[in-house]
């Protein structure tokens, strides 16, 4: 029998009081996969097939100009037949994929005001249960976007959008780094438990494992260079996954037609709306402040409940640092600069891959400006939305916000182990 979303609100109550060990079970966590979702739907029930026959069809009809004309034709169908939870994520797969489709498919020049009721009304009743956003999120295009393709276990997208290959590796090497945190986040009861029990070797042998894991991340993210074109990203994939706050191409919003008059603003996707890195910074003691702070907790509202709630419980338990501070143990003090290390090496690295694929790729979009002759790389950078040039799409001031991210993550570090990060 499938299980449903769980009940976040009385969460925190039990554990804060430490009367229980702390454990994922209550915060739809799978033991196998983690934030991922096991077993996605890859079919609605009869009567949603109008929203399937498009939505499987997305990067043809931006291509041909007639995704628009198919939606608005689309017919209203009310959510009440949806009941099941994995139901309601392929159908917020379905018609967030629909959505960005439909916004951006003529470019940042042609954009649209109002997104029709056929798609906004269900869109948001589907939002509304699941307690996410009426725009494509990370729970949507990676958590909940696979399924097998064959016995041997290789993956393939439910729903996709422009871009060919590169969007479906873009979404599975998201995905496999997503994988690659199971270890991790499996061993941060054992942490909490620990110091809560004033355990210090089970404490360090659990963050040895977390920094392994978050090893494995990084070694995972290091594939986007393999399967992900910089120039298909840049100049084909990046408008689809942009949303419309903080975008100087939709300064006003969009209005969802049939569910209020005034327009609303969502952020596009971004890294920033995984679970993962926020569960590790609270549990390593990592704190973002101004602006960068503000962004990631904002982003905080793009995850399911369960998820967000994790977070602010993780938040309320015994400071590892200061358990770590406390002890006289070295293994624990080591153990505790290695996760930190490594969670620092990650970020890093997400910068050069940032770097490869938005900033250079802006840099050649300038020089393509100004001379006549283009490759069919440099045609397609060259069509970029200038809007977001510098800015990822989720709104940030992409580099900027990144530097200061990891600077706080050093600053995370025993103050003994400073100078050795430094170096």
């Amino acid at each position: 029998m499938e299980e449903s979303l769980p009940c976040v609100s009385s969460m925190a109550s039990a554990e804060t009081l430490f009367e229980v060990p702390f454990s994922l079970n209550s915060y739809h966590v799978s033991e196998k996969l983690g934030f991922v979702l096991p077993d996605p739907l890859e079919e609605l029930p009869p009567y949603y097939q109008p929203w399937m026959d498009i939505a499987l069809r997305v990067p043809e009809l931006v291509h041909s100009h007639e995704l628009r004309s198919h939606i608005n034709k689309m017919p209203l169908l009310s959510s009440k037949f949806l009941q099941r939870h994995r139901e309601l994520r392929l159908a917020h797969l379905a018609l967030g994929m629909m959505t960005m489709g439909y916004v951006w498919q003529e470019g940042e020049n042609d954009t649209v005001d109002i997104l029709p009721c056929s798609l906004a009304v269900p869109y948001w009743e589907v939002s509304q249960r699941l307690g996410l956003p009426p725009i494509l999120t990370h729970a949507d295009a990676v958590l909940a976007n696979w399924k097998k393709k064959d016995p041997e276990g290789n993956l393939e997208l439910l729903v996709t959008l422009p871009g060919g290959e590169s969007v479906w590796g873009f979404f599975m090497v998201t995905l496999l780094v997503e994988l690659a945190a199971v270890p991790a986040l499996k061993n941060i009861p054992v942490v909490i438990n620990g110091v809560r029990n004033g355990d210090a070797e089970m404490v360090a042998l659990a963050l040895e494992r977390i920094a392994e894991s978050i090893e494995e991340m990084n070694d995972a993210l290091k594939l986007m260079h393999v399967y992900v074109e910089p120039s298909v990203f840049y100049g084909v994939m990046r408008i689809y996954l942009s949303g419309w706050k903080d975008n100087p191409t939709m300064p006003h919003g969009l209005i969802y037609e049939g569910v209020q008059m005034e327009p609303m603003e969502f952020s596009g996707g971004s890294a920033a709306q995984s679970s993962l890195l926020h569960c590790f910074d609270e549990l390593l003691g990592v704190k973002h402040e101004e602006n960068s702070g503000a962004f990631l907790t904002r982003m905080r509202n793009y995850m399911l409940p369960a998820h967000k709630q994790l977070i602010q419980d993780l938040s309320l338990q015994p400071s590892l640092r200061a358990f770590v501070q406390q002890q006289a143990s070295n293994p624990l003090k080591e153990a505790f600069h290695l996760c930190v290390t490594k969670l620092l090496a990650l970020r890093s690295y997400h910068i050069n891959v940032v770097s490869r694929f938005i900033t250079v790729q802006a840099s050649l979009a300038r020089q393509m400006q100004v001379q006549s002759q283009r490759s069919k790389a440099g045609e397609m950078i060259s069509k970029a939305p200038k809007a977001l040039e510098e800015r990822g799409t989720g709104g940030s001031s992409i580099m900027t916000f990144l530097k200061t991210v990891r600077d706080h993550t050093k600053d995370a570090c025993l103050s003994e182990t400073m100078k050795e990060i430094k170096h």
